[in-house]
């Protein structure tokens, strides 16, 4: 058994992958453009023609495939062997046989993996390094992959004090049996679901974010563990001290959610 589905057996990790599985279904060119608008927006680039691409933790694969869309040559891996497979499916399905995507499975916080990978112009890991277990040595593990000059882009989840930890049990309840999870979705569900979805329809607002569909982002939101957190102030210190600096930052505020930041390693 690998270390991956011992954990998920155990109540200590989320089966992500098997959430990408049943996403894949409703992947849309609609929702690849989405994905492509995303990377463009925080990037500042129409383009990523000619840069080496890191997909951290790259879940369904599809800001893979974005990336590869815009230009990029792409490296992509998962800790989780069935968000590799995903990936790999949606290769099959729009880049099959595409010599600039490689899809591995592996870990950020595996050094030796990670130094054989090398350094890349972009190093992209949105909302997964804070589902490590040990998110301060991901981050460190991500921002060695960049190399002088290039972009470091990462989301985590913003640090709300008590009611992160109010989530943090709901999330270790959700992962504690199959009997639970039932439950804790029809709880939250009016509130991660219903309401965003009503905001939606009043507003006008996309049906999807990030390419993404409002009830496995839920789920996603649920189930998300290990589980930590992060202030903005404390991000941007942390890699300062590290030699990055700070391009572009957007912060949920003190809602729940990721902040966004695209960081530069400075050359040296």
């Amino acid at each position: 058994m690998s270390q991956h589905q011992s954990e998920v057996q155990s109540g200590k990790r989320f089966a992500f992958g098997k959430n990408w599985t049943r996403f894949l279904a409703h992947v849309s060119e609609k929702r690849i453009q989405a994905a492509e608008a995303s990377l463009q927006s925080m990037l500042g680039r129409d383009s990523l023609a000619g840069a080496r691409f890191l997909d951290i933790g790259c879940g369904s694969g599809l800001f893979s495939l974005a990336a590869r869309r815009l230009g990029a040559q792409v490296m992509s891996f998962d800790f989780d062997p069935q968000s590799s497979a995903c990936a790999t499916e949606l290769k099959r399905r729009y880049a099959a046989d595409d010599p600039q995507w490689r899809i591995e499975i592996g870990s950020v916080l595996d050094e030796q993996y990670m130094a054989q990978l090398g350094t890349f112009d972009i190093v992209y890991s949105w909302g997964v390094l804070h589902h490590t277990g040990q998110m301060w040595r991901a981050i460190e593990g991500a921002m060695a992959a960049v190399r002088p000059g290039g972009l470091l882009f990462i989301a985590l989840y913003n640090d709300q004090k008590l009611i992160s930890k109010y989530w943090s049990v709901v999330k270790r309840l959700y992962n504690s049996n199959r009997f639970t999870r039932p439950l804790v979705i029809l709880v939250h569900a009016p509130y991660l679901f219903g309401l965003r979805w009503l905001v939606r329809l009043v507003t006008g607002r996309a049906w999807s974010e990030r390419g993404m569909t409002l009830w496995y982002d839920m789920l996603d939101w649920l189930g998300g563990w290990p589980f930590e957190v992060c202030s903005a102030d404390r991000l941007v210190d942390f890699t300062a001290q590290r030699g990055f600096g700070l391009i572009k930052l957007r912060t949920v505020g003190r809602r729940t959610g990721c902040n966004e930041f695209v960081l530069q390693r400075l050359s040296r």
